[in-house]
């Protein structure tokens, strides 16, 4: 049962999520935790670690989720569950591209779309954010660093830097705030 309630929430999630696996992490937080797959914690720590995996964030933190839920079957058919929708639509949006790429109801669509789309980013960060930053003591130390660190990340991702180079003094940044603090 386990692995048949996996396979639909994350195809539930997959299948009404636009914007790519950051707009998905609203509906896996509540889906997660409503289920008591993980606690709060957890999650971050899977959030973390889908995002420094390579591949796409959603197939990872579904594929961990699942895995940790169901072992290896239960892996299976919660990245099945979210890979599935977009594979069909993309099917679809394929066979159909040419017909209706110049639609204005289908351009209208995609404009309207956008705004939702950062507004579920804006809410998982927020979300995310409030487990992991401590609010109460938005002034210390650690969460002035922190700050830094993200400013700094921040204006090197503005300035069309190499993502790799902000991966390492992010990094660096990190250990150095770790050894301070």
């Amino acid at each position: 049962m386990i692995y048949l309630s996996l396979f639909l929430n994350f195809f539930k999630i997959g299948a009404f999520t636009f914007g790519g696996g950051y707009a998905m992490l609203p509906l896996i937080q509540e889906t997660v935790l409503a289920n008591g797959w993980l606690s709060k914690e957890q999650l971050v720590d899977f959030i973390a670690v889908s995002e420094s995996t390579p591949g796409p964030f959603a197939v990872n933190i579904s594929t961990y989720i699942g895995f940790r839920t169901g072992g290896i079957p239960g892996a299976l058919c919660a990245t099945l569950g979210v890979v599935l929708p977009s594979f069909l639509i993309i099917l679809l949006v394929a066979r159909c591209y040419a017909r209706f790429r110049k639609n204005r109801i289908v351009n209208g669509c995609m404009e309207g779309l956008r705004p939702a789309v950062i507004g579920l980013i804006g809410a998982a960060v927020l979300s995310v954010g409030s487990s992991t930053f401590d609010f109460s003591a938005l002034l210390s130390l650690k969460n002035l660093l922190l700050l830094v660190i993200l400013i700094i990340a921040g204006w090197m991702s503005w300035k069309k830097l190499h993502p790799i180079w902000i991966i390492c003094v992010s990094g660096m940044l990190g250990v150095l705030g770790g050894m301070l603090l």
